[in-house]
């Protein structure tokens, strides 16, 4: 099996005064509330800032979440403008598109969450030069791009929840498989959360077993049908569960706060997020999700990952699926005339849900 190369970004990592952290969460919606309420929760951030278009859903969330607050931590929780994210650690942007519960895919909406997600990458990477911004919004992979790309941050403080729900569910579905706990099966979907996602199964490990010599060890039947199974169920849980119950939220605000952990505590931890792919893996200018280190800098470096040729053939037909719908937006030339998601903010004048 081919490993994919490692990139490790140069220079040496910045020593980061101690103070208290400050999360900002632009969006308001189910998951943005979700979110500020399993931040709240987690006593990660010092203080969260709820921002969102419509002020009164932003405060009206803030009031509940305060009222949540004397159960868990003593977190401060207010609402804010897109200002108020200039002194954030992190500022996490889930405001876009709301999925729909019919069969379309993450990528339909691009242009109309573009032209909402713009401007706000745009301030925030203007208010602040040192933020680091975690995208929720989908489609995250084109998104998370376009965002480092109008934000004018660097590639490593940009990056998006990408695939760290849908490995978190495959890990949970090969944990049940097996009668295993999850947290000892290591196993990632990488590429595109959506679609053409790539459920890695040739590096998957249980108890640091390849799944093969896993089932010959319990006296189980290997059964790739039922492997596969398992991919197909990881690709599409998200809209099982919007059809379900109209949105899902718990899952990635869960994810998100993992991330947000990962960042604001140094833990330099192995998580699937979408990023900037480096040059070295030659997939081109594109975010997706690799295995990356995560810390105080955001993403420190991306890890190679053993794929044999079918996995490898399929994360770089990920890789140009993507592409093609960055292509869309007019990023790769600076020259280019106006973006697409421009024109699209002049007409929809969107709100921030």
């Amino acid at each position: 099996m081919k490993a994919m190369s490692s990139w490790i970004e140069g220079g040496p990592r910045r020593s980061t005064p101690r103070r208290e952290a400050r999360v900002a969460i632009v969006g308001a919606g189910r998951v943005g509330a979700t979110t500020a309420h399993a931040l709240a929760l987690s006593g990660v951030a010092a203080e969260i800032v709820l921002v969102d278009r419509d002020r009164a859903l932003a405060d009206g969330h803030v009031q509940d979440l305060r009222d949540a607050a004397p159960f868990s931590h003593r977190t401060r929780i207010v609402a804010g403008g897109l200002s108020d994210c200039g002194a954030a650690d992190v500022t996490i942007i889930t405001a876009g598109v709301p999925q729909s519960p019919g069969m379309r895919s993450r990528l339909d909406d691009l242009v109309e969450s573009a032209s909402i997600v713009k401007p706000i990458a745009s301030e925030i990477g203007r208010a602040n030069p040192s933020a680091i911004l975690l995208l929720a919004s989908n489609p995250v992979d084109v998104l998370t791009y376009a965002a480092w790309r109008w934000s004018g941050l660097p590639a490593g403080r940009v990056l998006g929840s990408g695939t760290t729900l849908d490995t978190s569910r495959f890990r949970r579905r090969l944990a049940e498989r097996y009668g295993v706990a999850a947290e000892n099966v290591h196993a990632y979907v990488i590429g595109e959360h959506g679609d053409s996602q790539v459920p890695a199964l040739s590096s998957a490990r249980v108890a640091g077993l390849a799944l093969d010599d896993f089932c010959r060890a319990r006296g189980l039947r290997c059964d790739e049908p039922a492997l596969l199974a398992i991919a197909n169920e990881t690709r599409t849980a998200g809209f099982d569960i919007v059809r379900a119950k109209g949105a899902t939220c718990y899952g990635i605000a869960a994810a998100l706060v993992r991330i947000v952990g990962a960042i604001l505590r140094d833990e330099r931890a192995v998580l699937s997020v979408s990023s900037l792919v480096p040059d070295s893996l030659g997939l081109g200018k594109v975010c997706l999700s690799l295995p990356a280190v995560i810390g105080r800098e955001g993403v420190e470096c991306v890890l190679p990952i053993p794929l044999d040729g079918a996995e490898e053939r399929a994360i770089r037909a990920s890789a140009e699926i993507l592409k093609g719908h960055i292509a869309t937006l007019n990023l790769a030339d600076p020259d280019a005339g106006p973006l697409a998601a421009d024109v699209a903010l002049r007409r929809l004048e969107p709100s921030l849900v």
